[in-house]
């Protein structure tokens, strides 16, 4: 039907602009939710038409969103920012297990006796594999986030076990493809090596190398929501899967390129040095800053950069920065925002941590921007991060992140490093910069730390 096409147009017309208008923070909230409208356009078309051959079922569709719909709402509503990237990793695998389980439903409806060698079914057996890789592999992921898996479990061998399984994997496909019909229980045992292969395929991943994970696992999601709709015939569901798929793999490629590695290299066992690390020369000295100095020197400063990382997210600090950054600014400091591409544990975190405590867009500079001024910076504050301000980078090459650019925070007047203590960040690399002739720590809880700074600089 004309009318019905036209809608689904118009959903499609609103995802890509919903897309465009969420690469820029000021207009991000307005494109979520053109995106939001056009999902719920094309779910109300889909419902609806043609409503001759689905009105038996209509109950169960509307018992299923009521109660995914509200679970994701209670979600999206309870989630803190610091379980913001877990919460993504999982609501990415339930996008994998939708195409996984359409293939599993569309397998068992292929009638007794018909030809398997047929496109209709080699899509399915591919939206099996994407989906269940993407389903089991965020799983995967959402645990390393999390905490509850751990980079010590370690596969023996993890590049053999994953060219097994992929090939144990395709071998299954072909077979089923040459039976004279749907062998249900070839299927079954393919359903389960695919799982299988999505967990040695993320498990040897180093959570370091987590925002590219997210990303890529993403861009799987979008690619099997795209076969399901080559499955259905569905014209929305191909569009929104291409452009998920697209940007996740437009996302993955940059993350890559933040940390000068490829994307072959993240995947095949995460973070893992070139030699053997020779470590650091620096004499292992820490030097602590008092509150008080640190106050005076910060306020007749002209200007200070702040350098956010997964610990200001934990100590849920981001607007006690801010306000710290207030602060300074009512004393003449200008003040700035370091942002590294991979800070954090998913693509644009800390965009979204400050974003949240209202600090302004223009402040936040990016990597190469950030190095351009740090030289002019008289004090730089590092909350939380460690390693995208790790100089192994730079100096030692049998380091695991040798190459990785950096900010190169010790080309400023001083540093002060806010940590609770001194063990090393989530790739689990000791950090020399801890140790430099410009830098002093400052212990402590990060939250309760700018309080007592906050004080201290209006008080002075």
């Amino acid at each position: 039907m004309p009318i019905i096409e036209l809608l689904y147009l118009i959903s499609i017309f609103l995802f890509i602009i919903g897309l465009k208008r969420l690469s820029h923070p000021d207009t991000a909230k307005k494109g979520n939710l053109m995106a939001a409208s056009a999902m719920a356009l094309a779910i109300v078309i889909t419902l609806f038409y043609p409503m001759e051959t689905t009105n038996n079922n209509y109950l169960w569709i509307v018992a299923g969103m009521l109660t995914g719909g509200s679970i994701g709402y209670i979600a999206a509503k309870r989630v803190k920012m610091t379980a913001m990237p877990e919460m993504v990793s999982l609501f990415n695998g339930l996008g994998g297990a939708c195409s996984m389980l359409i293939a599993v439903v569309e397998f068992f409806n292929i009638e007794a006796g018909s030809s398997m060698l047929d496109g209709q079914i080699i899509t399915i057996l591919f939206a099996l594999l994407v989906g269940s890789v993407s389903f089991s592999g965020s799983i995967i992921a959402w645990g390393k986030l999390n905490g509850s898996l751990r980079d010590t479990i370690v596969l023996p061998k993890p590049q053999i076990i994953n060219l097994v399984m992929l090939l144990a994997v395709l071998t299954m496909g072909i077979l089923i493809l040459l039976q004279d019909g749907p062998n249900h229980s070839m299927f079954l045992i393919l359903l389960s090596l695919c799982l299988v292969y999505g967990v040695t395929f993320v498990t040897p991943i180093g959570g370091g190398d987590m925002p590219v994970v997210i990303s890529l696992l993403n861009s799987f999601t979008g690619i099997a929501a795209a076969i399901a709709g080559l499955i259905y015939g569905n014209n929305v569901m191909i569009v929104g899967g291409i452009l998920v798929g697209a940007s996740g793999t437009i996302l993955t490629v940059l993350m890559c390129k933040a940390m000068n590695r490829s994307l072959f290299n993240v995947v095949i066992g995460g973070f893992s040095g070139s030699g053997i690390s020779s470590g650091s020369d620096r004499e292992q000295i820490v030097k602590e800053a008092t509150l008080g100095d640190l106050a005076i020197q910060l306020k007749y400063s002209g200007k200070v950069m702040i350098v956010p990382g997964y610990g200001l997210a934990v100590a849920q600090a981001q607007h006690t920065c801010h306000e710290l950054e207030l602060s300074l600014e009512a004393e003449g400091v200008d003040v700035k925002y370091a942002i590294h591409p991979v800070a954090g544990r998913m693509p644009g975190h800390m965009n979204v941590l400050l974003a949240e405590a209202d600090v302004p867009y223009p402040k936040l500079l990016e990597l190469d921007d950030a190095n351009q001024q740090l030289a002019s910076t008289d004090v730089v504050l590092v909350i939380g991060a460690n390693d995208v301000v790790n100089p192994s980078a730079k100096e030692d090459p049998g380091s695991p992140i040798y190459g990785m650019p950096i900010l190169e925070v010790e080309q400023a007047g001083t540093v002060i490093v806010l940590k609770r203590s001194m063990n090393p960040g989530y790739a689990g690399i000791e950090n020399p910069l801890f140790f430099g002739e410009r830098t002093k720590m400052l212990f402590g809880d990060a939250k309760d730390s700018l309080h007592k700074l906050i004080n201290e600089i209006n008080n002075a």
